[in-house]
């Protein structure tokens, strides 16, 4: 870091994160010396091997012009996580079961989220504890609540495909990928906001609802009253069909492949090689 002509992370907020005692990890002092070389590009995503009109995963391939179809996942997601059948929202969950990622605050939030007539999809692995206590939600909300340990890449697909929004609250995140494959697939994403989280969603705040350029929900400070009042936001929107439709339809055409990002690279790589 300290003799690189360049120093790059994988979003601009993070490239401030890290600026901070909080996120620098002890390394923020050497950081600020090289502020004026620190640059923050956001990742991208395989938008081939991620395309709801083509994804092999998926019980119904569709695109935007074809939300409809998305119930045939939707269908298929509900049997596999053997949950009940009906018109409420459907969150996922497709992550690490770690303290970082927020899981805590998931499972503080379980029984909210079902009083609140939603049901929630979970898919992951890590710590035990955290992932026992999500065994026993599911336990006590049967048909509302459904988890499974492991990790299945062709289930990622489907939730994404299937399911009406994607719960990240992760404490810190570089950038993440997840809730890019959201946008995708039309799969609203409801996230902390930190790093690349802030930088690709676009937060459904009035302003953003009244422009018509929503994409999700952004929530702070990470902690559990917060993600409830971003669970409450979104089953209240998801109320509005007409709302929530041209948020997927926002968040499906957002630019989240990787040519714009891998140009911002070759530029730098320019610029660095001409000193």
């Amino acid at each position: 870091l300290q003799s690189a002509w360049a120093v790059t992370t994988v979003s601009p907020t993070y490239a401030q994160e890290i600026r901070t005692p909080e996120f620098g990890m002890g390394l923020d002092g050497l950081i600020n010396r090289r502020a004026p070389d620190l640059h923050g590009i956001v990742n991208g995503i395989d938008d081939d091997v991620w395309n709801p009109a083509s994804d092999k995963h998926l019980a119904a391939t569709y695109g935007a012009d074809a939300l409809g179809k998305r119930a045939t996942n939707r269908a298929a997601l509900e049997e596999r996580f053997g949950l009940e059948h009906d018109d409420t929202p459907l969150f996922c969950v497709v992550s690490r079961l770690t303290w970082q990622k927020g899981m805590d605050l998931l499972v503080e939030n379980a029984d909210a989220l079902v009083a609140m007539g939603a049901r929630l999809a979970v898919l992951g692995a890590g710590d035990s504890g955290l992932e026992g206590q999500l065994l026993a939600a599911a336990a006590r909300h049967r048909g509302r609540i459904g988890v499974v340990v492991g990790y299945d890449e062709a289930l990622s697909h489907l939730m994404q495909g299937g399911a009406d929004a994607i719960l990240i609250p992760s404490r810190f995140e570089p950038c993440g990928l997840t809730q890019l494959y959201g946008l995708r697939y039309g799969c609203v994403p409801v996230v902390a906001r930190t790093g690349g989280l802030a930088d690709t969603v676009i937060d459904a705040n009035e302003a953003a609802l009244s422009s018509g350029v929503a994409t999700g929900f952004q929530f702070s400070p990470v902690d559990e009253p917060s993600l409830q009042n971003a669970l409450q936001r979104a089953a209240a929107l998801y109320a509005q069909p007409a709302q929530w439709s041209r948020m997927q339809a926002n968040g499906m055409s957002a630019d989240v492949a990787w040519e714009r990002s891998a140009q911002h690279y070759a530029d730098l790589y320019r610029s660095v090689k001409g000193q």
